[in-house]
Order: structure tokens, then sequence, then C-alpha cells
């Protein structure tokens, strides 16, 4: 059995939602056209997306020792129609590491092969993507895993 996972959404206020999990929650638009101050449900999904890059940055440098003091990641889609859905995603991960090329493409593979949204959605859309190191200014700051 897989773990299970549960959010509950609703209706604040018209053009206003939000959505919850345990002790979080994010408001997002639900209006029919677009708000510049809320997130969007692609952008939620986009979000969803760049959290589990980033939540297995942390588990894999655990797992490979792979020392980094920071990771960001920026992440681009493309919507088409007809129907409306995300047929490109482009992420830019950018980590402040001195990994050899060589560690750093193998966190790239296990970004690629143990991601739950990745996978979800490279069933769905095409991905591309590229991790940018950024050698760190201040070498005390490097994250090393224990």
């Amino acid at each position: 059995m897989g773990m299970e996972y549960e959010v509950k959404a609703e209706q604040v206020v018209p053009n206003v939602s939000t959505v919850r999990t345990k002790e979080a929650q994010i408001y997002f638009d639900s209006s029919p056209g677009q708000s510049e101050y809320l997130f969007n449900p692609a952008e939620l999904f986009l979000s969803a997306f760049a959290a589990c890059i980033l939540k297995n940055v942390e588990r894999f440098s655990e797992r490979l020792k792979f020392a980094y003091n920071k990771a960001s990641i920026k992440v681009h889609g493309v919507r088409e129609e007809p129907p409306p859905r995300l047929t490109t995603i482009k992420y830019e991960l950018t980590l402040y590491t001195n990994e050899s090329p060589q560690r750093i493409d193998l966190l790239r593979r296990n970004l690629e092969k143990y991601g739950t949204i990745y996978n979800t959605v490279a069933n769905t859309c095409e991905i591309s993507g590229e991790i940018i190191p950024v050698n760190p200014v201040d070498q005390s700051d490097i994250h090393t895993p224990i």
C-alpha cells in the first residue's frame, strides 16, 4: 500500500478560494479571469512540481552525501488549447555547490527517477530542465549531509 494524501479546498469569497492540509493553507484565484495577486490553478500545479524537486534535493543530498548550501528553482509551463492542458514544463535548478559535474548528474538522475510529482507529470507532459551549479562564496555555509 502506498502513501495517501488529502487536501480540502473551498471558496472563501467570490473569486478567492483556499486549499488546506495539515496546519497550512494557500489562497488561490478561482475567478474566471486572472488575478494579479494570487496563484491560479496552473501556478499551483507548477508549484507542486517545484516543491517536489526541492524536497528531493534535500532527500537525495542525504542519501548521496551531496554537499550544497542552497537550492532554488524556476519552473516555466506552456499551456495549449484545445483542450486546455500543460504540454511542456521547463525548469532551471540552481544549486550552490562544489560537487563535480558527475555528482550533479547523479543527483539529476535521482530527481528524475524518484520524484512523485515529477513522474506523474512526465507521463502527460514533456519535461526538460537543467541544473546550474554555482560556486558558493562562503564555504562554511555548505550543507553537508550527516
